[in-house]
C-alpha cells in the first residue's frame, strides 16, 4: 500500500514539474521581447526544478541519493536567478531599442 502512495506522489510531482516547465517553453515563444522570455523561463524554471526534484526524492530510497537532490536543488536555486540576472543585465545595457519595446526609468 505504501508503494502505491509513494508511487502516486512521485507520479503527481513529476507530472507537475513537467507542465510548469512546459509553461516556461511556451512561455519562450510566447512572448515578443527578450525580457518577458527571460522572465517566464526563470520564473517556471525554480518552481518546475523544484517540483521535479520532490518527485524524484520520494521515489529514491537511499539517503543519500536524496541528498544529493537537496544539494543540486539549492545550487539551481542560487545559480539560476543569477544567471537570469546578468543576462538581463546585459539585454538592459545592449539594447539601443529598449525605451521603444517597453518604459525605461531612468535616474
Amino acid at each position: 500500500m505504501i508503494e502505491v502512495v509513494r508511487f502516486i506522489l512521485t507520479a503527481v510531482f513529476l507530472l507537475g514539474g513537467l507542465v510548469v516547465l512546459a509553461a516556461g517553453v511556451l512561455g519562450q515563444y510566447r512572448f515578443r521581447i527578450a525580457l518577458n522570455r527571460l522572465h517566464a523561463s526563470s520564473m517556471c524554471d525554480s518552481l518546475g526544478i523544484l517540483a521535479l526534484m520532490i518527485g524524484l526524492s520520494i521515489s529514491a530510497a537511499d539517503g543519500w541519493i536524496v541528498l544529493k537532490f537537496a544539494l543540486t536543488m539549492i545550487f539551481l536555486w542560487i545559480a539560476s536567478p543569477t544567471a537570469g540576472h546578468l543576462i538581463a543585465r546585459l539585454e538592459a545595457t545592449t539594447n539601443p531599442r529598449l525605451d521603444r519595446d517597453m518604459e525605461v526609468l531612468s535616474k
